[in-house]
C-alpha cells in the first residue's frame, strides 16, 4: 500500500484528517435532486406529465448552480419562473422555509463515507470543516448520523469566517491540537478546499466531482474521485 507519508509530506507523521462536507462525505448532487423531487411534488402536484416534471426538476437543479446558489436569491427565481397553479403561488420565504426543514431530511451520504470515517477514526485526529448555515450543515451532520465520528467540527456561519480563509482552518487545528504539517485536507472544491487550506500551510487531496480544477488554485494535488480511493494513501 501507498503511505500517506510518501505521497502527501515526505517525512511528515500525519496525525489528522479534515474533511469538506457537500460532495465530500454528502452526496450533495443526490441530495439536492432527492430535495428537487420533494419541492416539485409538494408545491407542483398539478404536474402530471412525466417528462414536465423531470423538466421542472433538472431546472432547479440547475438554476442551484451546484449549491452555491444564494438560497433566499434562489427561491425568488423560482417563484418567478415555475408554473404554479393559479391562485397557488407560495411566497419566497415560504419556499425557503420549506427548503430549510426538508432538505436536511434528503441528505445523502457518499459511497463508502461511513466506512472510510469509521477507518480514519481508529488511525487519526478526524474534524470536519465546511461552508454553509449552522442549521442545515448540523441538519444534515446529525440526519446522516456523522457527529460521532469527528474530534472537531467547524461550520462557517457558527465560526464567523468561511472558506478559503486560512482562519477556518486554523480554527480546526487549533481544536485538534495538530499543526498544519501533521495534518492533510480532503475536498471537492480547487479554491475554497484545496487553496484555502494550502494557505494555512495544509496539504490537500482533492475530490474531484462537480467542480472543475481552476487555475488560480495553483497546481492539482493528489486526486480522487471516490472515496475508497482513499485507501491507496491512508
Amino acid at each position: 500500500m501507498i503511505t500517506m507519508t510518501g505521497v502527501i509530506t515526505g517525512m511528515t507523521e500525519i496525525r489528522g484528517l479534515l474533511f469538506d462536507l457537500d460532495n465530500t462525505l454528502l452526496d450533495r448532487t443526490r441530495t439536492f435532486g432527492r430535495f428537487a423531487e420533494r419541492f416539485t411534488d409538494t408545491f407542483l402536484p398539478h404536474i402530471t406529465k412525466i417528462e414536465e416534471r423531470s423538466r421542472i426538476i433538472a431546472d432547479i437543479i440547475e438554476r442551484d448552480e451546484d449549491g452555491y446558489k444564494d438560497k433566499p436569491l434562489l427561491f425568488k427565481e423560482l417563484r418567478s419562473v415555475l408554473p404554479w397553479k393559479k391562485g397557488m403561488k407560495p411566497s419566497a420565504d415560504e419556499l425557503l422555509r420549506f427548503y430549510q426543514s426538508v432538505y436536511v431530511n434528503s441528505a445523502v451520504l457518499m459511497e463508502d463515507a461511513e466506512e472510510i470515517l469509521s477507518y480514519c477514526k481508529k488511525k487519526y485526529k478526524v474534524a470536519l470543516v465546511t461552508n454553509g448555515k449552522t442549521a442545515i450543515q448540523y441538519g444534515k451532520i446529525d440526519n446522516l448520523g456523522l457527529r460521532g465520528y469527528f474530534d472537531a467540527i467547524v461550520v462557517s456561519e457558527e465560526a464567523g469566517i468561511k472558506k478559503p480563509d486560512p482562519a477556518i482552518f486554523a480554527k480546526a487545528l487549533a481544536e485538534l491540537s495538530l499543526t498544519p504539517e501533521q495534518c492533510v485536507f480532503i475536498g471537492d472544491h480547487p479554491v475554497n478546499d484545496i487553496a484555502g487550506a494550502a494557505r494555512a500551510g495544509i496539504n490537500g487531496i482533492w475530490m474531484k466531482v462537480n467542480q472543475p480544477w481552476q487555475d488560480e488554485a495553483g497546481p492539482a494535488p493528489f486526486t480522487v474521485t471516490g472515496l475508497w480511493e482513499l485507501l491507496q494513501v491512508i
